[in-house]
């Protein structure tokens, strides 16, 4: 497989009245086409905000954006709107990133038309063509999404992706805001749509269950950095880094006959406000030592296992 895109030491900063916020820092990924990659970790540990860097909904502070061989870090007006076409993304809410104003049909005829994907006279098979793709009958097309529970408004914002014929999509925890029913069929539809079109995810989430069923290679970020990544099965079966490990001991177990050690995270938390150099999950980590006041680095300690911890290959025999 080839790389779709990368990133190179992405980070994104905010001026706060306290100093800089280091929502991401010096994060690099490597998107394969065809796969998915998913991003866990607790709220505000910069997962969103690395997606949104990503496709330029927000600008980079530093780093490398590399698309199909490109560098897109900077693009011109003309290169970021072909770049629109190409990376997309799908919000966790449904309800919010639709306009109440709209029916089904006028939300997917402006970006058909504006995106040239149609013309006045083949929009309505598009609109059709789509609804059909993501398991919308079509009586909902002149439905206001107020009309629409959250899995057929999900559904809409789905089409509304496709309709710009992307080949990345961030998709932003999309399925958190929907009953636990309603999530696996939007999962299904997804992963279906993937095979079908050769799409490439960035699956950001805090849910470990469901980044586990849908995601080929996982990044667990902490305070806007990477601590462990790898392939997905790899991952749950032998996670490294003290962090990866206290969020797999949360998961709960369906085997009421095996007992289940739950790692809890003490300490206080680091501020992402002008944070020191040394490993940032060290006040809260149970085998904290001098060297973890140091600066990490992401090492390979497996073959494709890479973990921002000095003490990794010690772990690894354990």
């Amino acid at each position: 497989m080839s790389a779709l895109l990368e990133t190179k030491g992405i980070k994104k900063y905010f001026s706060t009245p306290k100093g800089m916020l280091h929502a991401v820092d010096d994060v690099s990924m490597t998107f394969e086409r065809g796969t998915t990659v998913g991003v866990v970790g607790e709220s505000g540990c910069g997962k969103s905000t690395l997606g949104r860097t990503i496709i330029h909904l927000l600008e980079s502070t530093a780093g490398q954006i590399i698309f199909e061989g490109k560098d897109v870090t900077h693009p011109t007006g003309k290169e970021l709107f072909k770049l629109r076409q190409d990376m997309q993304i799908i919000f966790q809410d449904p309800y919010s990133s639709l306009n109440p104003r709209f029916t089904v049909e006028e939300t997917l005829k402006e970006v058909l038309l504006r995106s040239k994907r149609a013309t006045r006279k083949t929009v309505d098979k598009e609109i059709e063509r789509l609804m059909d793709m993501v398991g919308l009958a079509r009586r909902w097309r002149m439905a206001y999404p107020h009309e629409m529970d959250g899995g057929r408004r999900q559904r809409v914002c789905i089409g509304r992706t496709l309709a710009m014929n992307p080949k990345f999509i961030v998709c932003d925890e999309p399925v958190s805001a929907l009953d636990v029913s309603i999530q696996a069929q939007v999962l299904n539809l997804l992963e279906d749509l993937q095979k079908e079109h050769d799409l490439t995810y960035m699956f950001v989430t805090h849910d470990l269950s469901v980044v586990r069923h849908i995601s080929d290679n996982i990044s667990v970020m902490y305070l806007g950095q990477v601590m462990e990544t790898c392939p997905c099965e790899e991952l749950f079966e032998r996670p490294l880094h003290p962090y990866t490990q206290a969020l797999l001991s949360a998961i709960p177990s369906t085997d009421i006959h095996k007992k289940k050690e739950r790692m809890l995270i003490k300490g206080e938390l680091t501020s992402p406000i002008e944070p020191e150099p040394g490993c940032r999950f060290a006040k809260r980590c149970p085998y904290v030592c001098d060297e973890c006041d140091k600066p990490q680095q992401l090492k390979e300690v497996i073959d494709g296992h890479f973990v921002l911890c000095h003490k990794a290959d010690k772990f690894v025999s354990c």
